[in-house]
């Protein structure tokens, strides 16, 4: 396989997906990055390219401790933070880092976001946050890793925005749109009153829903 071949479809979804993640409102600018992992390989955004002007050819593929091995661009400077995600979990096989605007405003609080409403068991019971950590960092790639955990698809990256995990890219993209739904929500409810949150139980019955979500 040469270099141009490598983890083509990868690279190709990590085009796509990417320009999906602004025209969803999901991040602005060539802010956000999102990779998809095979075997020991991971391809990941670009950095410094605007989404509408990456093509597979300009993804970088970089192995698991972060050496490039196919692309034509640097990889994102948030790539220690998905190589740390994907040895941590062996069942990831996307991740997603968005800035969207309502979860990014409770991860600037250093508020878990709760379940409030039911579609927060894609995430976990909450979404959870993270401490500080330094954009880019091994450091803020660690706590995410450690944050997410076993049980969790999602975390907030205080100050920061928001990673969320899938077995697959689609995944969780897909769980990067529940979240930033949920957030409005929480939101919305909070400017209006005081949300009830789910119980435990409930929140554990739609977590084993989800899991079989899109299956036969």
């Amino acid at each position: 396989m040469t270099e141009e071949t490598t983890m083509w479809s990868e690279r190709e979804q990590v085009s796509e997906l990417g320009k999906e993640l602004i025209a969803q409102g999901l991040a602005n600018g060539t802010m956000g990055n999102l990779s998809e992992r095979s075997g020991d390989c991971v391809a990941v955004s670009p950095s410094g390219v605007s989404y509408e002007d990456v093509t597979p050819e300009r993804v970088p593929v970089v192995t698991l401790e972060g050496e490039q091995i196919a692309g034509d661009n640097d990889p994102s400077s948030e790539t220690p933070m998905h190589c740390l995600v994907y040895e941590h979990r062996d069942d990831v096989g996307g991740v997603v880092h968005t800035h969207s605007p309502y979860a990014t405003t409770f991860a600037s609080l250093g508020q878990a976001i709760p379940a409030s409403h039911y579609l927060i068991g894609f995430a976990g019971h909450e979404v959870p946050v993270t401490d500080y950590g330094l954009p880019g960092s091994t450091e803020l790639g660690r706590m995410a890793a450690a944050t997410l955990g076993d049980d969790y698809q999602a975390v907030l990256l205080k100050h920061h925005g928001v990673i969320t995990v899938g077995e697959t890219l689609d995944a969780a993209f897909e769980i990067a749109q529940m979240v930033e739904y949920c957030a409005r929500i929480h939101y919305q409810a909070l400017n209006v009153g005081d949300p009830e949150i789910l119980p435990e139980k409930t929140v554990d019955d739609l977590i084993n829903k989800f899991r079989c979500y899109g299956r036969n």
